[in-house]
C-alpha cells in the first residue's frame, strides 16, 4: 500500500467512522477521537474483507460495494466499542 493509500484510508475511515455512528440507533457514549479511530481501522478491515470476497478495489472511480463493506463494519465496531466503553464507564 502506498503513501497516498494511507492517508486516503485515514481520511475516508473517519468519515465511515461518522456514518457509523449517525447510523447506528441510541446514543453512544464513546468520544468522537475513537469513533474516528474505529473508522479508520474499519476501513483497513472493510478492504481486506473486501478484496477476500472478490470485490474489486482497484478501480478507475469510486468503489461503492467497498465502501459499504466498510461501513458495515465500522458500524460493527461502533456498537461493539460503545458496548465496552459504556460498561467501564458504568463501574465508576
Amino acid at each position: 500500500m502506498t503513501v497516498t493509500g494511507v492517508i486516503t484510508a485515514i481520511v475516508i475511515g473517519a468519515i465511515i467512522g461518522a456514518l457509523a455512528r449517525l447510523i447506528l440507533p441510541g446514543k453512544q457514549n464513546i468520544p468522537i477521537w475513537l469513533t474516528i479511530v474505529v473508522g479508520i481501522v474499519a476501513a483497513f478491515i472493510g478492504t481486506f474483507i473486501a478484496r477476500a470476497i472478490g470485490i474489486p478495489t482497484a478501480t478507475s472511480g469510486i468503489d461503492w460495494l467497498e465502501l459499504l463493506v466498510q461501513l458495515v463494519v465500522a458500524v460493527i465496531g461502533v456498537a461493539i466499542v460503545a458496548g465496552a466503553y459504556g460498561r467501564r464507564g458504568a463501574r465508576r
